[in-house]
């Protein structure tokens, strides 16, 4: 690994996980240094509106949320515009700024998000991340408020700019009104693909299986690939019909044009909802589609995806049938797992996966999370103590040079760490050994939350087609309850919490790792907010303590907040930023560093907050409403004298 790839990777590491930072109201303080805040910037708001745009255009997100504003006076209504439109900004920020230019502007909140979603320019990765907050924002609407302002929606639904269309179609299926939506997308093709394309927003489930046969009918009467392609991917956020909508991406992948559209929809049906006759027909077209892929192009991402498509398929056929079509793949390809990194919850997507003793195999990591991760393989029962020689390891790793790898001989297999929207292959032989062998990110703290298992068999498709779950490489026996969220607790919380004993609070709280990254009551990590004063904070109003749980990143406390950095030559640095002037920003950008390091401002291209928050979500998603109502009264009684 070259020294730049290197210290770009490192540079990315969320140094704030093994970081202890305490700040007082306007000074703070990291070891022996003092962490001084930024002048707030003087504000010239009486000028025109351009000149007034150019100067919070030229703040950066912490000092555009140290200007001064008033939901009373109009004349900060720029301002409150600028926070509700700026990337990086957390929800938080944007509820608040939402609120105050409804106020101002004399305007429902409904109106003040559709006009900022029509004055955005999506240019940039940025710029569309923050167009995608605001639809969610806009379909969250109350229903009420969206009916009444469907001719607002229809208009934008013509818009000349794609996300405008987006969230004119999105707010009108969001208040039930498909009809409207189907009747006036016919105008365009383009309005008809922006229409499909507003179904990956969380609108209700029921409404978009209420429009399934619309987005159906569609794909069948569209000569346009690209329409055809788009409906296509609006079938996969549907529930309803999944046999049908199977049988009908079936006979899609047989067109080359749907191809990658239907492979990727089909592996979101749920396999016990696959039709017999259906995947018999679809495991032999994937076997033939790989024998006629040239070898050149056996690496890209399509490929890849159909043949975890064709591994899933092959593991509902009869073994004899299924024998003879891994012997065709095995001939043209090695077989293919690829794991993802699920986004702001700290996992991989694939808890388990089984290979055949002795046989060639590649694994493809993508990291779809802000923080780098790795994966490695070790013997079995070795994932604790390799993990914990990582730690050991450190960023320059142990002899192979991968950070956080240790030199062991329990380590089978490593990757580096992968920066967050990169992939990487790992390629190497099974182990000859019938066994269940982990693998876990080894980067400091995420191996308790972050690892699956590779089950190695004698005879991988007789596994297939009855598989068995692995035992748990930690020994959590914990199984997934449910997505929670304030709306499903928030009315039962303030009873649910009374008459709860401490004991079980503490076994369920420490159980959690909770303890791991707060302080409680004096004890327990440094990386998190202390719960003291998130409960000082939030007294009397338990759905905010719930949120701050079930979604870390709906407000970001700012001593925890990760800044981007993007310098002149292309370099990305990630840390928290200790202090900064006129001359320089100085940065944590290493868990093992003693000092930070310094930016001078003139090699900055641009600094960004990151509005994603350190703490994963779902953390509680495997325990039961009272044992969440259990811990949530051991965090408040531990705050009494």
């Amino acid at each position: 690994m070259n020294t730049k790839h290197q210290t770009e990777i490192i540079s990315s590491i969320i140094l704030a996980l093994m970081i202890s930072v305490s700040f007082a109201q306007e000074h703070h303080h990291h070891g022996d240094l003092q962490v001084i805040k930024p002048e707030p910037p003087k504000i010239f708001l009486d000028k025109s509106p351009r000149v007034v745009a150019y100067q919070l255009k030229r703040l950066d997100n912490q000092r555009l949320l140290m200007v001064e504003r008033k939901e009373t006076d109009p004349k900060y209504t720029p301002v409150y515009q600028a926070i509700l439109t700026r990337p990086g900004m957390t929800t938080q920020f944007r509820l608040e700024a939402i609120a105050a230019l409804s106020q101002l502007l004399n305007k429902n909140s409904t109106q003040v998000v559709m006009e900022a979603i029509s004055g955005l320019e999506t240019k940039t990765s940025e710029e569309v991340k923050t167009a995608d907050q605001l639809i969610e924002l806009l379909i969250q609407q109350p229903g009420q408020a969206l009916t009444e302002m469907t001719d607002t929606f229809v208009a934008s639904s013509h818009s000349s700019k794609e996300y405008e269309r987006v969230a004119g179609f999105a707010a009108l299926c969001a208040a039930k009104l498909g009809e409207t939506c189907f009747a006036e997308s016919s105008e365009s093709t383009e309005q008809l693909s922006s229409l499909l394309s507003a179904f990956r927003y969380p609108i209700a489930q029921g409404i978009k299986d209420s429009l399934l046969e619309k987005i159906i009918a569609t794909f069948d009467d569209s000569n346009d690939p690209g329409v055809r392609n788009a409906a296509i991917t609006a079938m996969s956020y549907a529930d309803a019909q999944p046999e049908r909508r199977y049988e009908i991406l079936v006979e899609a992948f047989e067109d080359k044009v749907l191809r990658d559209a239907a492979v990727n929809t089909l592996l979101t049906i749920p396999r016990q909802n696959r039709p017999e006759t259906a995947n018999q027909k679809l495991a032999n077209l994937l076997v033939k589609y790989a024998e006629d892929t040239p070898a050149e192009d056996r690496t890209s991402n399509a490929f890849t995806n159909a043949m975890q498509l064709a591994d899933q398929s092959l593991g509902k056929l009869d073994s004899s049938m299924a024998k003879d079509f891994r012997n065709r793949l095995d001939a043209v390809t090695v077989r293919m797992i690829r794991i993802r990194t699920v986004e702001e919850e700290m996992r991989y997507d694939v808890p388990h996966f089984a290979v055949q003793a002795g046989k060639p195999i590649q694994i493809i990591l993508e990291n779809h999370d802000l923080m780098p991760h790795n994966l490695v393989i070790t013997q079995p029962g070795k994932l604790k103590t390799v993990a914990q020689s990582g730690l050991n390891a450190g960023p320059k790793g142990g002899s192979s040079g991968l950070a956080y790898v240790p030199d062991s001989e329990d380590v089978l297999h490593a990757t580096d760490l992968v920066a967050s929207d990169t992939q990487v292959r790992l390629t190497f032989d099974a182990p000859t050994e019938p066994g269940e062998y982990p693998y876990v990110c080894t980067f400091p703290q995420h191996w308790y939350r972050m690892y699956g298992v590779m089950v190695v068999v004698e005879d991988l498709d007789q596994w297939l087609s009855d598989p068995q779950e692995p035992a748990n490489p930690i020994g959590n026996n914990r199984s997934f309850v449910k997505s929670w969220s304030v709306r499903d607790l928030e009315a039962e919380v303030d009873a649910g919490v009374r008459g709860r004993t401490d004991s079980i609070g503490a076994r369920l709280f420490n159980e959690a790792s909770c303890r791991g990254c707060h302080r409680l009551a004096g004890e327990g990590g440094v990386i998190g907010p202390d719960l003291s004063k998130v409960v000082a904070k939030w007294q009397g109003n338990r759905a905010e303590l719930l949120r701050e749980i079930f979604e870390p990143s709906h407000r970001v406390d700012e001593a925890y907040q990760m800044q981007k950095i993007l310098t002149v030559d292309g370099q990305t640095l990630t840390g928290i930023r200790i202090s900064e002037d006129k001359e320089k920003v100085v940065l944590m950008t290493n868990p093992e560093a003693t000092e930070p390091i310094s930016i001078l401002q003139d090699d900055i291209e641009a600094m960004v907050p990151s509005a994603i928050s350190m703490m994963p979500k779902a953390l509680l998603d495997q325990y039961t409403k009272d044992e969440i109502f259990e811990i949530i009264a051991y965090i408040e009684a531990s705050q009494q004298p």
